[in-house]
């Protein structure tokens, strides 16, 4: 969440900055809850403070051998007014609260403004794209042709938007995740980390998931828990130095973490119904890292290459954009979205996206790093190094041959049997 002394001290500033987004803040409802906030604080601290004066000359009397009934009968109505106080400041400051978790990061200044994802900036393009002589096909006419891509079946066992990978293409999925992981932890010195699949909602609430995107989730339908499953792995990669302090000098700390991911892809009906761009379930490879406040810029950089440099390795054309002030996520600040080149779409596909939330995520989960003596909030970055089902949809696209069969990327073939062709 954003720190509140901005309300307090900067609320103009506050304002202008979500406006970009298109976010309306209530200014009303804030000055009008924060005066009764104020209000009932210093109507709670003076009763303490009456409370314990009593309580001071009550313990006098007794020494004396004074009669004090007056005095506690006194002593007995102000706790029980200073009881009804504290339940009345709870009530606001819950509300409060509340208030702050339905308000999006602020967002950094080099964030460019646009209503949508036409607006993005683009930093840069990679790779040279195929040319073909050929009718080319798209993904999924691929995966059939192979046998690989069971899409029946699936929406048999389960429902739609769900596939069955099979023989080559189950491979291919299971070599994608070991060579990114790989690159991960032997290249780039990422931690690896297995997690949890299913979280409670305080972990959704500490990443920003919740109470905001409440309806993009699968939650667990079991009345005495309340348990989701996760939409990605930087839900309970963040969330495990939740309430935590860091040290400073084990910083910056960076994991890389494979997991199924889970979706219910609310109101996005007819969007990418066709292949496996827009599944309920799918795999990622997710970057997740901890930092000094003053180090987070250079680290999204830093965690940026390290998911480009998959699609370099891979020999796949890409571009990095910077999402635009109404395309940008609720938690970030500052995203650089990696698109791959999708043939069959004529046009480059969201494959990764690389945030800094700065502090939103750590004063959500008070996350905190010990500095000069003192506690402060740690910055926290993330992103996907890649989603696995996208790089298989780009692999399959973009290294197709005319007879339907599909080259293998050289740097995959180790993790293939040394297959060439699927």
């Amino acid at each position: 969440m954003i720190d509140i002394q901005k309300l307090k001290k900067n609320l103009s500033e506050t304002i202008d900055n979500l406006s970009r987004r298109g976010f309306e803040l209530d200014k009303d409802y804030w000055l009008k809850t924060e005066e009764k906030r104020k209000k009932l604080q210093i109507e709670t601290e003076q009763l303490q403070e009456t409370q314990n004066n009593l309580a001071r000359e009550i313990g006098k009397l007794q020494k004396n051998k004074k009669d004090f009934s007056k005095v506690k009968k006194e002593a007995s109505k102000s706790s029980a007014d200073l009881k009804i106080k504290k339940i009345e400041l709870d009530k606001v400051q819950g509300e409060l609260y509340d208030f702050l978790l339905s308000i999006p990061n602020l967002i950094d200044a080099r964030v460019p403004d646009g209503n949508s994802e036409a607006d993005n900036t683009v930093v840069e393009e990679i790779g040279k794209k195929p040319k073909f002589n050929f009718e080319i096909k798209d993904h999924q006419e691929l995966g059939l042709l192979s046998d690989g891509m069971d899409f029946e079946a699936a929406s048999k066992i389960s429902k739609s938007r769900f596939v069955v990978f099979k023989d080559s293409l189950a491979l291919l999925n299971r070599a994608l995740i070991n060579f990114m992981l790989d690159i991960h932890t032997k290249k780039h010195s990422y931690k690896e980390i297995y997690v949890p699949l299913i979280v409670n909602s305080e972990s959704l609430t500490g990443t920003g998931q919740l109470p905001k995107f409440k309806e993009d989730q699968f939650k667990i339908d079991d009345s005495e828990q309340d348990l989701y499953l996760i939409p990605t792995a930087e839900v309970p990669v963040t969330n495990y130095h939740r309430n935590e302090i860091l040290e400073l000098e084990d910083l910056p700390l960076s994991y890389v973490c494979h997991t199924p991911c889970f979706r219910s892809e609310a109101g996005s009906y007819g969007l990418d119904t066709k292949g496996i761009i827009r599944q309920h379930q799918f795999e990622k490879v997710e970057l997740v890292s901890f930092v000094e406040p003053d180090k987070s810029d250079e680290q999204l950089e830093i965690l940026t290459s390290h998911a480009e440099n998959i699609l370099k390795q891979l020999n796949l054309p890409f571009r990095k954009v910077i999402l635009c002030s109404k395309d940008i996520g609720f938690s970030s600040s500052l995203t650089y979205d990696l698109e791959v080149w999708l043939p069959s779409q004529d046009k480059f596909r969201e494959i990764s996206s690389c945030s800094n939330f700065k502090d939103f995520q750590s004063r959500r989960m008070k996350i905190r790093i010990k500095k000069d003596k003192k506690n402060i909030f740690c910055h926290t970055l993330n992103g996907s190094g890649l989603a696995i089902g996208r790089t298989m949809a780009a692999i399959l696209e973009n290294y197709q041959n005319e007879d339907g069969t599909v080259s293998i990327p050289e740097v995959l073939r180790p993790y293939m049997n040394n297959l060439e062709i699927l």
